[in-house]
């Protein structure tokens, strides 16, 4: 490694080799005083000491966090439970520390020492489970938000004075802020760790596995130790978190997700790892906050927050993925192809049947006699679709289980038409949620957006439609086909900029939350209209009209999956998107079009969801993110994808229904149900994984 003196006496030629390996830095740097000098002339007068000492009080609990998730990235992983493993730490801290110095010290370690349990339990399942880094941290984050709930169901608790003002104070009264030494001390310990073997360990694993592996390297146990060592981190920001907030709250760190995101990819740390480190994401986590107080000083609406911090977060990542070897480049260079073709008139003549290629990735549910096989049709085709039915037979069997508790719990009630009816209503949404997510499964990615695409077209139908069918006649097919224009953006950010499904669909969901913010000021109005409420209030041989509809979705769902072109090229992309390509499948078409597909559902859920309600609100889409997910893992879908089947996410639409009853029915706290969904994912993966690998 070269020291700065050495880098200072580079030839020309090295220094600009030493400028292109640390691009990613150089920017977070420019970046941050770009923006300190922009508010610097927003101000008037010089920057003072209090606004030096109240950006690093506030950025400090962001910095810490995404220095945490730094070393998740530079392990080649994501972990979406960074802001609630923050809450976590701070809900513990501001319920039970007290007065003295003892307490406040252990009180302390104790927050340290929850952060590392959180990093474990991740890098556990992730190291030595081998399960997907985005799965086991989203179950993960729904795990901690139940217990955070259960600890501090209301914001609440205290933390001393004197506590807060030794993390927030100042080390030398108006010389020196207290949080930029903790902040200095952080950066300090990165770059002891950097140096040590593990930290040439994290590089080496982040940058190729397998080679790390054949040098000596024990690659499981680095992503252990890192993911710990991230969850120190995690502590160490909601310390400092609850340090300046002084009380707790369960969702404190809810809304840091993005922002971490932001500031790591900002700061120059490379998606798919081995590249970058914490300094840069320092310097980010300050960028975004001076752009929050740029916004601030100009009087800028705050709902367009969220929106700022997604653009932010979508150029970092389009800055950092753009290149010679990305995939925008590769675009451009076809089209000009196809441009010198057309001018040559020597374009390729390609041959339809090689796209029409059906190789076995879907089961044959055709009942008929097969002469190489013994036994009878039935027999035979048990035979061929073993595999399939091994993966969505457990949901079904579950919900069999799930069900005989609810009659123990809730008796002769659950035995009525009400109860099934109550229930199917509530799996509707999962039923049409489940197709568009498990069509992103399926091809190895996931739909983070859905819970503000779904709000957004609750709350602007609702607007529009103020209680008459007549405006809902064309607000419907309106929220439908903005859902699809969500779906567009979500896939060409995946297909033309290759950005990860998880950072995409994220920064989405942000844009719409702020959409919908701005659309109705914080305050959604209007009513269903009549037409929509009588789906679900009338009663058609005992059921709701709407409960129906499940049937219909059902076949839609399977025909489009299982029975169509479609859906052979969505199983061939989950398999392998290079054998794909190379077989003759046009990957990037099929990858629009499936997150398209979940664009529509999710405004269609939003569609139901303002008819069930009668209302629509901002956060109703947010308790459907985890279920949605899980419908689909707990019903045999492979969260790596290519393996999977419909019927299977609706037996895993119905199991998590009725767990939802039986959670209600016990009049357990309804936190407990974000555990049981998070435990049901984790559960369902790890089988899955097992008998993948039988």
């Amino acid at each position: 490694m070269i020291s700065l003196s050495e880098t200072l006496h580079l030839p020309r030629s090295d220094w600009v080799r030493q400028i292109g390996r640390r691009r990613g830095l150089v920017v977070a740097v420019l970046s941050f005083v770009a923006m300190f000098v922009f508010l610097d002339t927003l101000n008037e007068g010089p920057v003072s000491y209090f606004e030096i000492s109240f950006l690093t009080a506030n950025t400090g609990p962001l910095i810490l966090a995404a220095m945490g998730q730094t070393i998740v990235f530079l392990l080649g992983g994501f972990d979406l439970s960074a802001g609630a493993a923050l809450s976590l730490v701070n809900v513990v801290m501001a319920s039970y520390t007290g007065d003295s110095p003892g307490s406040q010290i252990g009180m302390v370690f104790a927050g340290l020492g929850i952060g590392a349990c959180v990093g474990a339990f991740n890098g556990f399942f992730i190291a030595f489970m081998r399960l997907q880094p985005v799965v086991v941290t989203l179950a993960s984050m729904f795990i901690i938000l139940g217990l955070n709930l259960l600890i501090m169901p209301d914001p609440g608790g205290y933390v001393p004075a004197g506590f807060s003002s030794f993390f927030i104070g100042d080390v030398i009264p108006g010389g020196f802020p207290a949080a930029l030494l903790f902040i200095l001390l952080a950066l300090g310990v990165w770059l002891l760790i950097k140096r040590t073997r593990f930290g040439t360990a994290l590089y080496a694993v982040g940058s190729n596995e397998d080679a790390a592996f054949s040098n000596g390297i024990p690659a499981d146990w680095t992503k252990f130790y890192g993911y710990t060592l991230s969850g120190v981190f995690y502590g160490a920001g909601g310390v400092f978190l609850t340090a300046q907030t002084g009380s707790g709250d369960a969702l404190v760190g809810k809304d840091m997700l993005l922002l971490i995101f932001a500031a790591t990819i900002l700061g120059g740390t490379r998606i798919g790892g081995g590249s970058g480190g914490c300094l840069g994401t320092a310097f980010a986590a300050f960028t975004l906050t001076l752009i929050v107080n740029v916004l601030l000083v100009l009087d800028v609406n705050s709902s367009y927050s969220p929106i700022v911090e997604s653009i932010v977060l979508i150029l970092a990542v389009i800055g950092a993925t753009v290149g010679r070897d990305s995939a925008f480049a590769e675009y451009i260079r076809v089209a000009r192809l196809k441009l010198t073709g057309l001018s040559n008139r020597s374009l390729p003549v390609f041959m339809p049947g090689a796209r029409e290629h059906r190789a076995k990735l879907q089961p044959d549910w055709a009942l008929r006699p097969n002469d190489e096989l013994k036994g009878s049709a039935l027999r035979q085709w048990t035979t061929i679709n073993w595999e399939t039915l091994r993966l969505m037979l457990p949901a079904w069997v579950l919900f069999v289980v799930v069900y005989i508790l609810v009659l123990a719990v809730i008796g002769g009630e659950s035995w009525s038409p009400h109860y099934f009816n109550a229930l199917l209503t509530l799996a509707l949404f999962y039923t049409v949620l489940a197709l568009g997510q498990g069509a992103v499964v399926l091809t190895g990615g996931l739909d983070l957006s859905v819970p503000h695409t779904l709000a957004f077209s609750g709350v602007v139908l609702a607007a529009v439609a103020n209680g008459a069918d007549g405006p809902a006649y064309w607000a419907i097919p309106m929220v439908l086909g903005f859902g699809l224009v969500v779906g567009l953006v979500n896939g060409l950010g995946i297909v033309l900029f290759g950005m990860p499904s998880i950072v995409v669909t994220l920064a989405t969901n942000g844009i719409m939350q702020g959409l919908a913010l701005l659309y109705t000021g914080g305050i959604p109005t209007g009513k269903s209209p009549p037409a929509l409420q009588w789906l679900f209030n009338e009663r058609w041989l005992g059921f709701a009209p709407v409960t129906w509809s499940i049937i219909l979705i059902a076949i839609v769902s399977v025909v489009v999956l299982h029975r169509t072109s479609f859906g052979r090229r969505i199983f061939a992309v989950g398999n392998s998107q290079r054998v794909a390509k190379l077989s003759g499948t046009r990957v990037d078409m099929t990858l629009l079009a499936v997150y398209m597909l979940s664009g529509f559902c999710s405004a269609l859920a939003g569609v139901l969801m303002t008819g069930f309600s009668g209302i629509s609100f901002l956060s109703m889409g947010l308790p459907l993110l985890l279920p949605t997910i899980a419908v689909v893992l707990v019903g045999g879908t492979l969260a790596t994808g290519g393996r999977g089947h419909y019927m299977g996410m609706l037996g895993g639409a119905l199991l998590l229904t009725a767990l939802g009853t039986l959670v209600t029915g016990s009049q357990v706290p309804i936190a407990v149900r974000d555990i049981v969904f998070g435990v049901v994912i984790l559960g369902a993966v790890l089988t899955l994984r097992e008998r993948r690998g039988s």
